[in-house]
């Protein structure tokens, strides 16, 4: 197993480092800067060490970002950052930049999430809500399994789906903790979370950021809040189905059933009803951020504030945070950060000759470039990357037909961008479930490469349809 390993780890790095020698004239892409070069073999590294584990992620994270510190920032090594070689060096990224991955606001997001997970447990909020909510589900697993990614589902059409798996992973924590360590049906439970998360999102036009920088790019009058419903809701019932059906068969329960503990009190502690109180404002205010202006990431300083002033949270249980999981995300922010702001990643979209092809295949092609480079980075800087270039080619295109063929075209680049969920660092819903510790780079991998390809295929069935 050693052996095997060091072989993995072996690969991860020489890989990178043949690329790093290559002559950066020699990659094909056009007017590379030597920055950019090297942020492909960072690229490249950190996507083996993530695929293959043979370091611990968040330690992959580390490593970009301390590659990115050395190698292509402005405070770099000196001698390394100087622009000597026949190939330009390109911007140096501020160093700023690249350590304000571990302050960005979705560090803070998660921490608002751990905050309120850890006050639901210790005064047991989690637990009854479990009661509550899933009690219609009954007992067998695969209902249960139905009920959290329904529940899920909802909610993240009408907020954060990092708040919503927050709130999922604090209400199904009891019924995890209560079942054997070694059951796959429980790490079904948890993918389920995910999965329900990134998916549900996808119905609504405020349900996830790609939807909404869609509509910036679509023709006015052409998509109303109902009629993006109307295709997304049975996208996503469709997904959700395949999903449940994938999980009950992929993580089979060895009971099939989980005794839930449908008896139980709320307490009512002065600081229970604190962390009652403060659970229900702030999903409240992420549900209504268009009412009072907060987005979900100022929402979720909210209860970090209340709790440790209030004595819920004390210092032993800041020890409690995954600090390896925020470790993770400022890896994946950091690598995106310097994809985006490089040019890098803009240069990859662009270096496609898209008047060559017909135009089914610019869709694919679109599609599932936005589906790989939204694996490696957020789905909202991706569609922030790709939306520019699909409305512009959208327009040159003479098989669309007219503002429809242009709206149709956009949504399924914008839904594309939601269904790249295959690493622990593709959406803040996969970095906690990853964090519970009961799934693994390997589950994320499998599961989110057939929901992801089952998502295309039906964007494509439906793109037949109304094209």
């Amino acid at each position: 197993m050693a052996v095997q390993k060091h072989f993995k780890l072996l690969v991860c790095f020489i890989v990178p480092l043949l690329i790093l020698a290559l002559p950066t004239s020699a990659i094909p892409l056009p007017e590379l800067t030597v920055v950019q070069h090297r942020i492909i073999a960072i690229f490249v590294l950190a996507a083996l060490l993530w695929i293959f584990e043979p370091v611990p992620v968040f330690a992959t994270s580390l490593l970009i970002i301390t590659l990115e510190l050395v190698l292509i920032s402005n405070q770099g090594i000196s001698a390394i950052v100087a622009d000597t070689g026949p190939a330009p060096m390109g911007d140096l990224l501020p160093y700023t930049s690249i350590f304000n991955a571990f302050s960005s606001p979705i560090i803070i997001l998660f921490m608002g999430g751990f905050a309120l997970a850890i006050g639901a447990s210790k005064f047991e909020l989690d637990n009854n809500l479990a009661r509550v909510l899933l009690k219609p589900f009954g007992k067998r697993i695969p209902m249960i399994m139905l009920g959290i990614m329904l529940i899920t589902a909802i909610f993240s059409m009408f907020m954060s789906n990092t708040a919503t798996t927050v709130m999922m992973l604090a209400i199904v924590g009891p019924l995890i903790a209560a079942a054997p360590r070694n059951d796959l049906g429980m790490k079904g439970l948890i993918l389920a979370i995910p999965v329900a998360a990134n998916t549900g999102g996808i119905g609504t036009p405020i349900g996830t950021p790609p939807n909404a920088i869609a509509l910036q790019y679509i023709p006015e009058g052409q998509i109303t809040f109902a009629s993006w419903m109307a295709f997304g809701i049975p996208f996503v019932i469709i997904q959700l189905a395949i999903g449940w059906f994938l999980l009950c068969k992929l993580y089979p329960s060895k009971t099939g059933v989980l005794e839930l503990n449908l008896k139980g009190r709320f307490q009512k502690s002065t600081r229970a009803y604190i962390v009652y109180a403060t659970f229900a404002l702030t999903i409240l205010l992420w549900l209504s951020t268009a009412w009072h202006g907060m987005n979900s990431y100022v929402v979720a300083i909210i209860p970090l504030a209340v709790f440790t002033l209030t004595g819920v949270i004390g210092k032993d249980d800041l020890k409690l945070f995954n600090w390896d999981v925020l470790w993770l995300v400022a890896g994946g922010i950091a690598m995106g950060m310097a994809l985006e702001k490089s040019g890098l990643a803009a240069k990859i979209a662009t270096s496609i000759d898209f008047a060559s092809l017909p135009t089914l295949a610019v869709i694919v092609v679109l599609s599932i470039v936005c589906v790989v480079m939204a694996n490696f980075m957020s789905n909202t800087a991706t569609a922030n990357l790709i939306m520019p270039i699909a409305a512009a080619v959208a327009t040159s295109l003479n098989g669309l037909d007219g503002d429809g063929g242009i709206t149709t075209l956009l949504i399924i680049v914008a839904l594309s961008a939601s269904l790249g969920m295959m690493l622990p660092v593709s959406t803040p819903p996969n970095a906690l479930a990853y964090s519970t510790g009961f799934i693994e780079t390997k589950d994320l991998i499998k599961v989110g490469g057939i929901i992801g390809c089952t998502g295309l295929a039906l964007l494509y069935v439906a793109m037949m349809v109304l094209l």
